[in-house]
C-alpha cells in the first residue's frame, strides 16, 4: 500500500507478526513526553474501564477509549511528529500500547 506525503510515495509495511511490528511501534514512541502521555492515558482508560465493570456504569467505557488515545495523540502530534500508529495498523498499535505500558511499570523501558 502506498501512502502520498510531502510530494513523496512512501510505502506502508505490511506486518504479519506483533513480534515484526513492535521494534516500528518503540521507533514511533522515541520522544520520552509522548511515552508518558501514553502510559497516563492507559491507566487512565484502565482505572475507567475497573470502574466500569464494578459499578455498571458502561458508557465509561467510551470514555476511557476517547481520553486513552486523547493522550496518546497528544503525544504523537505534538512531540513525536508524526501518524499515530492506529491509523495505519489498529490491533497491533493496541497490543503495542499495552506492551509499552507494561514495559514502562516494570522500568524495562523509561518513564
Amino acid at each position: 500500500m502506498a501512502k502520498f506525503g510531502d510530494n513523496a510515495v512512501i510505502e506502508t509495511k505490511r506486518y504479519r507478526t506483533f513480534s515484526e511490528f513492535y521494534p516500528f511501534y518503540l521507533s514511533e514512541h522515541a520522544n520520552r513526553t509522548s511515552r508518558r502521555l501514553h502510559f497516563i492515558g492507559t491507566t487512565t482508560a484502565l482505572i475507567l474501564v475497573v470502574f466500569a465493570f464494578f459499578t455498571q456504569m458502561w458508557w465509561l467505557v467510551a470514555i476511557a477509549i476517547v481520553q486513552g488515545y486523547a493522550f496518546a495523540w497528544i503525544g504523537h502530534f505534538f512531540f513525536e511528529h508524526n501518524k499515530p500508529a492506529t491509523f495505519t495498523f489498529p490491533w497491533f498499535s493496541f497490543l503495542g500500547d499495552w506492551c509499552l505500558w507494561w514495559e514502562m511499570l516494570t522500568g524495562k523501558i523509561q518513564f
